[in-house]
């Protein structure tokens, strides 16, 4: 098993701190990441996630592992509208988002974070579309992309580790639940 499985939870001062660019990238950071997202597949294994005591994830940030560096993982599996399974597979070093939309969204079930044991419950309000520019790792050089509705909360998430933000800090502590008229429930 990968040597990544130790997730910082969200008591660790560095959790909140803000990482740091990665210059130049190196094979060291792409292994790094790689490896991540092999600790993200292993996590959506039943088997896998009871053997090692796992929680299921769909992505990980560098600081959640103890790295203060900008790079992300997100990984999952999605059924598309045509019925057809479709892979999410970011693997992003230096992730900025560039342009996002006005419209916003948040997850009904509201949102969770392998570092973060306690539940908080309410809605967490995150742009529907976003456009990321990053080292993208599986092309293997700078990439820009567009993401929307779920693929985008959670990159949103993920990039706020980077900025020392976790989720919980996004809910509206008078009215967690509070609805934002014309937002988007997934």
């Amino acid at each position: 098993m990968s040597k990544y499985y130790k997730i910082v939870k969200d008591n660790i001062k560095s959790l909140r701190e803000r990482c740091l660019p990665v210059d130049p990238i190196d094979q060291k950071t792409i292994d790094l990441v790689n490896a991540m997202k092999d600790y993200l597949i292993a996590s959506q294994d039943p088997t896998v996630n009871e053997k090692y005591h796992l929680r299921e994830g769909v992505g990980l940030a560098a600081p959640q592992i103890g790295h203060n560096i900008r790079a992300l993982v997100v990984y999952y599996k999605q059924v598309d509208n045509e019925g057809k399974e479709v892979i999410i597979d970011h693997r992003l070093i230096n992730p900025k988002i560039i342009s996002e939309s006005i419209k916003l969204c948040y997850l009904q079930g509201g949102e969770g974070c392998l570092s973060v044991d306690d539940e908080h419950q309410g809605y967490i309000y995150r742009k529907n579309k976003i456009i990321v520019k990053a080292f993208d790792v599986a092309l293997g050089k700078e990439n820009i992309f567009t993401a929307y509705g779920y693929e985008a909360v959670v990159l949103q998430h993920e990039i706020d580790h980077l900025d020392g933000i976790l989720f919980y800090d996004h809910i509206d502590k008078k009215d967690p639940f509070k609805i934002i008229d014309g937002s988007v429930r997934l």
